[in-house]
């Protein structure tokens, strides 16, 4: 009688390790997944927002808001987000009478803020702001020459809402961007640590 075979032993190899550049390459890849889905949801939510019959102000808020977060996530988002701002003349309801004065004069305001934006990195934010409150103060001076009837620009609802949303923002945009800096500066350093 043969003796029994030995059983065969499990498998104890490691799986190889994956290399720092594809590890690098993955993450990269994962980010800007994570960053299109984040800005297809902020777009989702804006054109839901500006479908619903919200006071105008509320609309507005959201869509500089949401239009500047947005952009965030990819350039052209930003963009898009500025062409919903038409999307409540196509809704069911009837858009505030606002918004006809709200859509050109706060839509020119935020191309000029994303045009700056995109310019370079965290140093342009504020030119970017104050391009955007230039744009909305300056309004409010020259419209009562252009149109008497012409009283929203000088609505302090209209401006408090329309700059302190871009101001929160750009701000978000800040802190990313300063977040970012310093865990790539922080990577580099641990990387000759890590090669060593």
């Amino acid at each position: 009688m043969s003796a029994p075979e030995p059983a065969a032993s499990p498998d104890t190899g490691a799986r190889p390790s994956l290399s720092p550049a594809r590890r690098r390459r993955l993450r990269a890849r994962n980010l800007m997944l994570l960053r299109l889905a984040w800005g297809a949801v902020l777009l989702l939510v804006l054109a839901w927002s500006l479908w619903q019959p919200l006071p105008w102000p509320e609309r507005l808020a959201l869509w500089v808001l949401l239009t500047v977060l947005a952009d965030e996530a990819g350039h052209w988002y930003g963009f898009i987000g500025v062409l919903l701002g038409a999307l409540p003349f196509f809704a069911t309801a009837a858009p505030p009478a606002q918004w006809w004065a709200i859509l050109p004069l706060v839509g020119g305001a935020l191309l000029a803020l994303l045009v700056v934006k995109h310019a370079g990195g965290p140093l342009v934010l504020p030119f970017a702001w104050a391009v955007f409150a230039a744009a909305i103060l300056g309004a409010a001076r020259l419209s009562p020459s252009i149109d008497d009837t012409l009283t929203l620009p000088m609505n302090h609802t209209f401006q408090r809402t329309s700059l302190l949303m871009a101001a929160l923002g750009l701000g978000f945009s800040l802190l990313r961007q300063l977040t970012g800096l310093y865990l790539r500066r922080r990577a580099e350093q641990l990387r000759p640590v890590v090669a060593g």
